[in-house]
């Protein structure tokens, strides 16, 4: 059966995977794969993540990554069907550079140490950010979950509490590095002071954010503002 592929050109369906699993990660390798040695799975993600770091995700297709490979479309499908397992894998490769503590000490503390990492690794790669929400059953991602629950569950959440700690942690942390990130990338290196004037001109307009010191870089460094956000989001722990 001949489909379009991920960058639109047209490939033949291998046999075989109709009716197969949707995700990337409950998925078996296929056997012809196993017999290519030239391409495998960690080949083709640290491709991508070239990629991915070097023209974002709009950059990267499977031709163009085929192209890195110096291997035929066909044969990279033969690992991955779309893009999308493409991004997966990479996601995951991603959380794979978020350290975890060595040993389990207070609760506060590992969340503390997961949550930095976790933000580091993302503006390190800041095209993963918009790639969080997708679901996600990479093993650095469910190892790192776990972590972060069992670490919220030494704190006494649990049920509900626990979700919404969950959940209320990953956004923050995936807002944060995406908002930073996005300051970074931006073709003026003093867009933020420009912006910071803007408001401080305007007193009229904008008396609290001008008293507030919004914006203002001088006032307090993005890590100083994380590290705080994180402590009064585990100030809410039970008891």
């Amino acid at each position: 059966m001949t489909i379009n592929g991920s960058d639109g050109a047209p490939r033949e369906e291998p046999a075989g995977r109709a009716g197969a699993p949707r995700s990337v990660w409950l998925r078996a390798d296929p056997a012809r794969a196993r017999r290519t040695p030239p391409l495998n799975r960690r080949r083709i993600v640290d491709a991508a993540v070239a990629l991915l770091d070097g023209h974002g995700i709009d950059g990267l297709t499977m031709r163009r990554l085929a192209q890195q490979l110096d291997v035929t479309p066909t044969a990279l499908y033969w690992h991955v069907r779309t893009k999308d397992d493409v991004l997966d894998l990479a996601v995951d490769e991603i959380f794979g550079e978020v350290r975890l503590p060595r040993d389990v000490g207070d609760w506060r503390d590992d969340v503390r140490t997961l949550a930095r990492n976790w933000r580091a690794a993302i503006l390190r790669h800041p095209w993963a950010a918009s790639l969080i929400g997708r679901p996600m059953l990479g093993p650095n991602v469910l190892a790192r979950t776990e972590f972060l629950q069992s670490a919220l569950v030494r704190g006494g959440f649990s049920g509900r509490r626990l979700a919404v700690a969950t959940r209320l942690l990953a956004n923050y942390v995936i807002g944060a590095a995406l908002t930073e990130a996005t300051w970074r990338q931006t073709a003026d290196p003093h867009a933020r002071a420009e912006a910071r004037r803007h408001i401080t001109a305007n007193p009229t307009a904008y008396p609290t954010l001008g008293a507030s010191g919004h914006l203002d870089e001088a006032r307090w460094s993005d890590d100083e503002l994380f590290d705080l956000g994180l402590d009064a989001i585990l100030a809410s722990a039970p008891g």
